[in-house]
C-alpha cells in the first residue's frame, strides 16, 4: 500500500532482514516503558531484534526509511517473545530475571480469543513520522489484508491521538481496565477496543 510515499509491508514478505530497524521503532516507541533496562539504545535493540515474530509484524517506509511498525498478534502467536536468556545475557542475570518476570505475562501470555480475531498490538511511530498518517497507513493495510472478522486492541487513556484514530476506523470501546500504580505508569485505565469487519 502506497499513501504520501508511505509504504507498507509484512515482515514475513520483505526482501530483506529489517529486524534490527524493526527492533529499533519498538524500542524507540516504547523507550519509557524500557528504560527500567537499559538507556543504552543499542543494547535495548539487540536484544528485542532477537525476539520480535516476523509472522505477526508489519512495517511502514517513508522514502525508504522504516518509520513506524504494527504487530497483528492471534491466538497462536504474538508480536514479541520474552526469552529469559535473552534478557540475562543482554541486561545481567538479576535485572534480566526481574524484567522477565514483569514482561512475560505482557508479551508471552496466549491470547484467548478465536481463531477469526487478530490482536492489534506494538504500534510504534518514529519521531520523524508523527502527524503524517503513518499509523493510519499500517491500520488500514492490516484492516484490508488480514482475513480475521474481529479485531481488539488496547489503548492507554492519556493516549488520545491513538483513541481518535482507533474511533475514526471504526473502532468501539468494549471494556476499561483500572490501572495498578497508575501515578506511576501515568495513565489510569487501559481501554480496550474491537472492529467486527464480518
Amino acid at each position: 500500500m502506497k499513501s504520501n510515499n508511505i509504504k507498507v509491508t509484512s515482515m514475513r514478505e520483505s526482501k530483506r532482514d529489517v529486524s534490527r530497524e524493526l527492533a529499533a521503532v519498538f524500542v524507540d516507541g516504547y523507550q519509557k516503558d524500557l528504560a527500567f533496562l537499559s538507556s543504552d539504545r543499542d543494547k535495548l535493540i539487540d536484544a528485542f531484534e532477537k525476539m520480535v515474530c516476523p509472522d505477526v509484524f508489519y512495517f511502514a517506509t517513508l522514502d525508504g526509511e522504516i518509520v513506524g511498525i504494527l504487530a497483528c498478534s492471534n491466538n497462536q502467536k504474538r508480536a514479541v517473545t520474552i526469552d529469559k536468556t535473552i534478557l540475562r545475557n543482554s541486561f545481567g542475570h538479576v535485572k534480566g530475571r526481574i524484567a522477565y518476570h514483569f514482561m512475560k505475562n505482557e508479551f508471552n501470555k496466549k491470547l484467548s480469543y478465536p481463531d477469526d480475531t487478530g490482536y492489534i498490538e506494538c504500534v510504534a511511530t518514529t519521531g520523524k513520522a508523527r502527524g503524517k498518517g503513518v499509523s493510519t497507513a499500517l491500520m488500514s493495510y492490516v484492516l484490508e489484508n488480514e482475513d480475521y472478522h474481529r479485531y481488539i486492541l488496547e489503548v492507554v487513556d492519556t493516549n488520545e491521538i491513538a483513541l481518535r484514530l482507533y474511533k475514526k476506523l471504526g473502532f468501539t470501546e468494549m471494556e476499561r481496565k483500572k490501572e495498578s500504580f497508575s501515578k506511576t505508569k501515568g495513565f489510569k485505565y487501559r481501554i480496550y477496543m474491537e472492529l467486527n469487519v464480518s
